[in-house]
């Protein structure tokens, strides 16, 4: 069964750019900056009290239907999270580009036909980073070596349990826990709590790209959910730590899962795969708080990421001192 959307136009991760002003500093990482920037980091985590959920497709106990049409968002299962802290926001470019600038790393080599479109992706600092599995891993993890503290990529627990603002029944993780549109004649329906096409369009001309309906939008864009957390109905693909298993949830743990001990479900000879949750944009199905999917944690050099973002934890019982 093939879960993975189509995606119609191939995006890329950091090379040249034609607005360079916006990717390169001129001046090696000062300590104030980093100060700076750890102290950002800091301030825009969101305390995720623990507690017990039933995770899962729940369209059925609540509504008679389902509400992801594929198996792999069940059963229903009872899930015991510790208390943790989630980023605000996806990663951002901004965030990404001080990371390669610190620790002097080497952008990602891109296929020449990508250029152009791979730099308007990231000519837009507040517009999340799209990244591998492998990138946003390590941005995480770097993050904990700065700060000392216990950084790392949401388990798909964490995450639905904080996109369904501590586990209640919100079919999507909006502030209404439904997608608000204005509709108007000629398709030009603006988004209330989550972006639509001709949003996406009308940000591409504000910022000067050429994306159109293919531009992300910036982090803030929208309110959040209940718990203040931003982004989650849409706006590119998140990676969790979890590897995919179309069958965890019949064999998962109660307290505190973390996916499979080790990577089994292969997809179509392109290896194992991690979980992806969230959406690119919002279709009804895939942005929901239960819908699973799966991509290829790997991304190697002139391929492209696929809309893929993600946001860090803090596995910390406590909150974070800011």
């Amino acid at each position: 069964m093939n879960k993975l959307p189509i995606i119609i136009m191939a995006v890329l991760f950091l090379t040249a750019c034609d607005k360079p002003e916006l990717l390169k500093y001129d001046k090696k990482v000062s300590q104030a900056e980093l100060n700076d920037f750890i102290k950002n980091i800091k301030a825009n985590l969101v305390y995720v009290e623990g507690g017990d959920f039933e995770m899962g497709d729940f369209g059925e106990k609540l509504y008679g239907a389902q509400i992801d049409p594929y198996p792999d968002s069940k059963p229903l299962h009872t899930v015991e999270l510790t208390s943790y802290s989630m980023s605000k926001f996806k990663i951002s470019n901004n965030n990404i580009h001080f990371y390669i600038l610190y620790n002097n790393l080497t952008k990602r080599t891109v296929n020449k036909a990508y250029e152009k479109m791979w730099s308007d992706f990231n000519s837009t600092p507040q517009t999340p980073a799209q990244i591998d599995w492998y990138e946003a891993a390590d941005y995480c993890a770097w993050l904990g070596k700065m700060t000392g503290l216990p950084f790392s990529l949401p388990t798909e627990a964490q995450w639905e349990y904080a996109a369904r603002s501590r586990g209640q029944f919100m079919v999507l993780p909006t502030n209404t826990g439904k997608a608000d549109i204005q509709f108007h004649s000629g398709g030009k329906n603006r988004g209330v709590n989550l972006g639509t096409e001709f949003d996406r369009e009308q940000y591409a001309l504000k910022s000067g790209t050429q994306l159109r309906s293919y531009s992300s939008l910036p982090g803030d864009a929208f309110p959040p959910n209940p718990l203040g957390i931003y982004d989650m109905a849409g706006n590119g693909f998140e990676w969790v730590s979890d590897w995919y298993d179309p069958d965890y949830y019949k064999k998962s743990p109660t307290k505190d899962p973390l996916g499979p001990e080790k990577p089994d479900f292969q997809y179509k000879g392109k290896g194992y795969q991690k979980v992806a949750r969230s959406s690119d944009t919002y279709n009804g199905i895939v942005g929901s708080t239960v819908g699973r999917t799966f991509r290829s944690p790997k991304v190697t050099d002139g391929d492209f990421p696929e809309n893929m973002t993600a946001r860090c934890v803090i596995n910390s019982p406590v909150p974070v001192n800011q």
